[in-house]
C-alpha cells in the first residue's frame, strides 16, 4: 500500500530562500500541507519541523530533499538519521539532486551497496563544506578586524551634560551613583566611558 508523500525543506537562515526547493516539491507533486521547511544551521537534527515530520511519517511513506546537505552537515548525524528513517521505521528516502539516492529502486544487495557508498560521500561532503564555511568566516572577520573594523551596534554619542558631570563626579562634588543617573546611564556604563574618556579613546 502506498503511503504519504512528504517534502522537507531547510535553509540555514531566515533571509535565505527557499523557492529552489519548494518548486522542485510541487514538481514530485508535495501537497503543501506535507511540506516541513526549517530555518536554521544544518548542524544538528535539533529542529522544529524535522523533529514535527518524523513523528508523522510512517512505513511505506516516501520523503524528498532537494540535497543531502539539505538534511543535515553533520557526517554521523546524517548517517544515523538515514538509518533510523530508512532501515528501521520503514520509510523511502529520494534525494532529488543525486538519483542514485532513491531507496524505492536498487533494493538489492549492489543497489543497496551503491546508495550506502555515495551516502557516505555527500554526507562527508556536506561536512566538510559546512567546517570550511565556518573557517571562511573566521578568516574573515580576523582580516576586518585588523583593517579595523568594528563589529557590532555603533557606540551612542554621550549626553550633552556627560563632560559636566564626569568633572563634577572626579571633583567628588557628586557620588557615581548620581553622576550615571544624571546623564541616563547605568552605574558601569557610565564608569566604563568616564575611563574610555580620560584615555582619550
Amino acid at each position: 500500500m502506498m503511503g504519504n508523500v512528504y517534502g522537507y525543506i531547510r535553509v540555514s537562515s531566515t533571509d535565505q530562500n527557499e523557492d529552489r526547493q519548494l518548486i522542485a516539491m510541487q514538481k514530485m507533486e508535495v501537497q503543501k500541507k506535507n511540506l516541513y521547511i526549517d530555518k536554521q544551521s544544518g548542524k544538528d537534527f535539533d529542529r522544529p519541523q524535522y523533529k514535527r515530520l518524523v513523528k508523522r511519517l510512517k512505513r511505506g511513506d516516501l520523503l524528498y530533499v532537494m540535497s543531502i546537505d539539505r538534511l543535515g552537515r553533520n557526517y554521523e548525524d546524517i548517517q544515523q538519521q538515514w538509518r533510523i528513517l530508512t532501515k528501521e521505521r520503514g520509510v523511502d528516502i529520494c534525494v532529488i539532486d543525486m538519483p542514485l539516492l532513491d531507496t524505492r529502486h536498487g533494493r538489492n544487495l549492489m543497489g543497496t551497496f551503491i546508495a550506502d557508498l555515495v551516502l557516505q560521500i555527500l554526507s562527508f561532503v556536506a561536512q566538510s563544506e559546512r567546517e570550511n564555511i565556518r573557517r571562511r568566516q573566521a578568516q574573515g572577520i580576523a582580516a576586518a578586524m585588523a583593517r579595523g573594523v568594528k563589529f557590532g551596534r555603533p557606540a551612542l554619542p554621550l549626553p550633552e551634560n556627560f563632560y559636566e558631570i564626569h568633572r563634577a563626579w572626579r571633583a567628588k562634588e557628586i557620588p557615581l551613583k548620581q553622576a550615571a543617573a544624571a546623564c541616563g546611564m547605568p552605574v558601569g556604563t557610565f564608569y566604563g566611558k568616564a575611563v574610555k574618556f580620560e584615555k582619550g579613546d
